[in-house]
């Protein structure tokens, strides 16, 4: 399953996605400003069969002012294509993404690196709820 994760932001939108398997989060460009119908176009494009979007929470996982923006997004862009979309916590991506950004010189932005990290988890929680439900 192809997916692109988002991490939404009010300047851009961090973006990535995964192989066809869902195995390999890949940073992609990322869209400034940010535009509902540049991300459907995008998941249009490349084919994603589902979009996960960075929800952002305080460490005790309360949700603040930008997740409602962040849901409000969401609903946005639920109106413009029919793809199922997630959201997931996206707590420490961005802490993250400098990091690798640092170690690796990587090019791509942060925003899009953050979003690759966001993907990578997303995709593991997907594969251990599949391991837990062939386990039963």
């Amino acid at each position: 399953m192809r997916v692109l994760a988002l991490d939404y932001g009010s300047a851009r939108i961090g973006c990535a996605v995964s192989d066809a398997t869902g195995t390999l989060a890949t940073p992609i460009e990322a869209i400034e400003p940010p535009d509902v119908d540049v991300v459907a176009a995008m998941a249009r494009e490349r084919e994603v069969e589902r979009i996960v979007v960075g929800m952002p929470v305080t460490l005790a996982g309360e949700e603040g002012g930008q997740a409602e923006v962040t849901r409000q997004f969401c609903s946005d862009l639920e109106h413009v294509i029919d793809i199922r979309i997630d959201t997931y916590d996206e707590r420490f991506t961005t802490r993250m993404a400098a990091q690798t950004r640092r170690s690796s010189g990587s090019g791509s932005s942060e925003d899009s690196i953050a979003a690759a990290h966001l993907l990578e988890t997303y995709l593991a929680s997907i594969a251990r709820e599949q391991a837990e439900g062939e386990d039963r």
